[in-house]
């Protein structure tokens, strides 16, 4: 007799699996608000669905998840149009580098562009602005760590960048930061709520899969969590 082969995953295995995941950083992030003696209502998760194939899409919007980070214009384009008339409570985030070139389209399609990180890139979100009447909001993105490979506006040019954003009418509603993959996040966790701070600022964006707990417990009010939720990253 031949043997059978095992079944392949039905869907609802796959939305029960992705439910799970969900559930389990949901609980997370409740657990470390009660360290911290914060109201888990005050942390949004952001989940990265950068990269992640349509069924992985469908199981978290299943589950209940509105609000996702996408690391491309054109990816989250073809992600996101259709399904978008289907999902008036969706708010899309912008967490990767954004080109100026890039600025009307990016301001179309996301709520909130976390990765604004020079004058040249707010100035052209103003003028994208002016054409379609919809007022960017915006994070900051600092380089926390000094990288010279990652995209961010250094710690020491970062008030006069705020200041030049709100002057062109951005709204901005905090800052955002990736420490170094090798250092201990803390410290740059805490570096950027001095900054907020300083500025008057609200908003924090940090926190990954790893170490979101550290952040909330830093004051974070995104995270953003990608292979907790989804598995290990595919490739584009």
């Amino acid at each position: 007799m031949t043997p059978s082969l095992p079944a392949s995953p039905s869907a609802s295995t796959s939305i029960d699996g992705i439910a799970a995941r969900l559930a389990g950083v949901q609980a997370g992030i409740v657990a470390a608000c009660a360290t911290a003696g914060r109201d888990p209502g005050a942390v949004t998760l952001t989940a990265v669905s950068k990269t992640q194939p349509p069924d992985a899409i469908d199981a978290i919007l299943a589950a209940g998840q509105r609000v996702f980070g996408e690391n491309r214009v054109q990816e989250a384009q073809g992600r996101w149009r259709a399904r978008r008339p289907d999902l008036p409570d969706l708010e899309l985030r912008l967490i990767g580098p954004l080109q100026t070139n890039k600025a009307a389209e990016a301001l179309a399609l996301f709520e909130v562009i976390e990765t604004l990180d020079r004058e040249k890139l707010a100035r052209a979100l103003a003028r994208a602005a002016e054409t379609s009447g919809k007022t960017p909001r915006v994070l900051v993105q600092v380089n926390t760590g000094a990288e010279p490979q990652k995209a961010g506006v250094p710690v020491d040019g970062v008030d006069a960048l705020i200041g030049v954003a709100r002057d062109l009418g951005l709204i901005v509603e905090g800052l955002m930061c990736i420490p170094p993959v090798a250092d201990d996040p803390v410290p740059h966790f805490d570096r950027l709520a001095a900054l907020a701070r300083r500025n008057g600022l609200a908003g924090l964006s940090m926190g990954m899969s790893a170490d979101y707990e550290a952040a909330i417990a830093r004051g974070a009010t995104h995270v953003r969590v990608g292979s907790a939720l989804f598995g290990e990253r595919n490739a584009p």
